[in-house]
């Protein structure tokens, strides 16, 4: 009886399958060379057909914001060690890394998922992360058009 409500998977000629589940329609996505979980926006029949569009610029978005993003986590990165270094939290599992040059905090930090949907009634992309030294929270990166707006220190991961 609840298969009546389904709706039917949708495929994208350039992202590939999308089933809906949650209230989004999840896919796949490569970024930086890795596959990542993607969730876009759309009502019961198909994707939102603006976030499909904002979706297949996203690895274009993400190489040409990459180093901007590496000095927000750089700059997230230090509140810690000065946190950790005044006895004030507990230091993480592992030490916390030294990054000499924004390119090298990518060996501390892994792509998780990524998205697209409204917020304000403009459709941002948000990547979602992990870095080793913040092993309570996932990580958010997002952008709005092609500019990166914001490290978010906390989101949930699709």
């Amino acid at each position: 009886m609840f298969g009546l409500f389904r709706s039917p998977p949708f495929n994208d000629p350039d992202l590939g399958l999308f089933e809906r589940s949650r209230g989004r329609w999840r896919g796949q996505i490569v970024l930086a060379g890795k596959p990542l979980r993607l969730a876009v926006a759309g009502a019961h029949g198909a994707p939102d057909a603006q976030a499909l569009a904002v979706a297949k610029l996203l690895p274009a978005i993400w190489s040409s914001n990459r180093e901007a993003v590496a000095r927000a986590l750089i700059e997230h990165l230090e509140p810690y060690r000065e946190a950790v270094a005044a006895g004030e939290v507990e230091p993480p599992n592992r030490p916390l890394p030294v990054i000499p040059q924004p390119v090298d905090v990518w060996q501390f930090v892994e792509l998780q998922s990524a998205s697209v949907t409204p917020l304000s009634s403009r459709l941002i992309s948000e990547v979602a992360l992990s870095a080793t030294w913040d092993e309570e929270h996932t990580l958010g990166v997002r952008f709005d058009g092609g500019a990166f707006v914001e490290l978010n220190g906390s989101i949930l991961a699709e």
